[in-house]
């Protein structure tokens, strides 16, 4: 038999199975895919719980390094919910809201709550999902990846429910946490959830071992479908160093995905002779998520260090005098050729304090008096490299920092007469000098 009628037999039973396989689909004859027009989709804005940074409906992940304070931080964000407090930013809850609190990691009675009351919440808001009760009164745990149904039948017997905070999100799978099917398959109850009860969902989540330096976003432990499922990626970190701590958006669709906001951790007395940790808010701060990570991280090379400590300098010169504006600081530095990233690195580096100079003035930053009051000898390098000239008038420091971004048309030459510490700058273009 020729290779022809060998394939006759092989093509006429793939043909069979085909049109099995065809018959099998086409025997539910009810099912039919249902259309909808662009025309007819009534356009809904983004509601927010904590306007740009956490909206409501959707799935937003808090993910950081240990140490971090990933679920004091959630707690906090519990207690402006529950109080219709100010969030970081200044921006303001219109109303109180409810909370609903999953965490396997944590205790509610030695831990949660005295959190949760340093932080100011209002503990009548807020609910725990702990136990799971069947029909003769028998308990188990609550299991997020079996039991989402009746944490949504809760949720709507709650009423004013805002936010749902879930400790860590991946105990919301069942399967393996790594593999992208199931992520999405267990997560879509979660996101089914949070947009059925326009409720705002903060899952926990930690970063991945040996990924510094990466991509804030694609350090998140697990599947990548934990971060392409989240609207909102939000990322922690911490200076061991200087116990300063960050929080910035890594990642969203919605809404800006870069700035930050620092905060530091207190120890505090909750009550009845109870200590727990608080949140306290600090400055915002601008830059993406690497950049504000990898400052906190020192994620820096040579040339960033170089940059930093000039940027220090300028800064330094600026304030020695006294207060100086932010706006006049702003605006000296983008002369200079100084990004505002590098200035912001400066000022933390220094210790400058920033000021409410009243309605009009504005914010004004401020030397703290050891930095001050340093005498006039030449400074060394933050980093310890080589000596470089003290810069004495805050009002003449621009004319320090015009100079480096002209190098290329301009000549500098630095004549010490007498330990006078009097810097000169020649341009090439012509024969006048400033003094500086």
């Amino acid at each position: 038999m020729g290779l022809i009628e060998n394939l006759v037999p092989a093509t006429a039973e793939a043909q069979a199975t085909f049109e099995a396989v065809q018959a099998k689909r086409e025997q539910p004859a009810s099912l039919r895919l249902l259309l909808t027009c662009a025309a007819e989709v009534v356009p809904e804005a983004i509601t927010w719980l904590w306007p740009d940074w956490l909206p409501a409906g959707k799935i937003s992940l808090l993910a950081g390094s240990p140490g971090t304070g990933k679920t004091t931080l959630a707690l906090a964000m519990a207690a402006i919910v529950t109080t219709g407090g100010t969030w970081p930013d200044g921006s303001r809850m219109k109303k109180p809201g409810g909370v609903l609190i999953w965490s396997s990691e944590d205790d509610p009675a030695d831990t949660l709550v005295p959190r949760l009351m340093a932080a100011g919440a209002d503990l009548r808001r807020i609910h725990f999902a702990q136990a799971v009760a069947n029909e003769n009164g028998e308990l188990q745990p609550f299991d997020p990846a079996r039991d989402m149904h009746l944490l949504s039948e809760r949720l709507a017997e709650m009423d004013d429910a805002n936010l749902l905070i879930v400790d860590p999100i991946v105990s919301a799978v069942s399967g393996d946490a790594h593999r992208v099917n199931d992520v999405r398959r267990n997560l879509q109850d979660l996101v089914n959830v949070a947009a059925a009860h326009r409720c705002a969902v903060l899952g926990i989540s930690h970063f991945a071992k040996g990924t510094r330096g990466t991509s804030p976003a694609e350090r998140v432990i697990g599947s990548q479908a934990f971060v392409a499922l989240a609207r909102m990626v939000l990322v922690a970190g911490k200076d061991e160093a200087a116990e300063r701590r960050i929080l910035a958006r890594a990642k969203s669709n919605i809404s800006p995905d870069d700035g930050g906001v620092s905060y530091s951790i207190e120890l505090v007395e909750a009550g009845a002779g109870i200590t727990a940790s608080r949140i306290v808010w600090g400055e915002l701060i601008q830059g993406t998520a690497r950049e504000i990570l990898g400052d906190v991280e020192h994620e820096e090379d040579q040339e960033e260090r170089t940059e930093r400590d000039q940027a220090a300098d300028f800064l330094r010169s600026m304030l020695e005098d006294g207060p100086a504006s932010v706006k006049v600081i702003k605006s000296d530095a983008a002369g200079a050729g100084y990004s505002w990233r590098t200035i912001e690195r400066a000022k933390r580096e220094l210790g400058v304090e920033a000021r409410k100079a009243g309605m009009q003035e504005g914010w004004v930053w401020v030397l703290p008096a050891e930095v001050r009051h340093e005498d006039d000898e030449p400074r060394h390098s933050l980093n310890g490299g080589g000596l470089r000239e003290p810069w004495r008038s805050s009002r003449k420091a621009r004319v320090c920092g015009q100079a480096k971004t002209a190098v290329s048309g301009e000549e500098r030459e630095d004549r010490h007469s007498g330990g006078s510490g009097v810097v000169r700058l020649k341009s090439a273009d012509d024969d006048t000098e400033d003094e500086v």
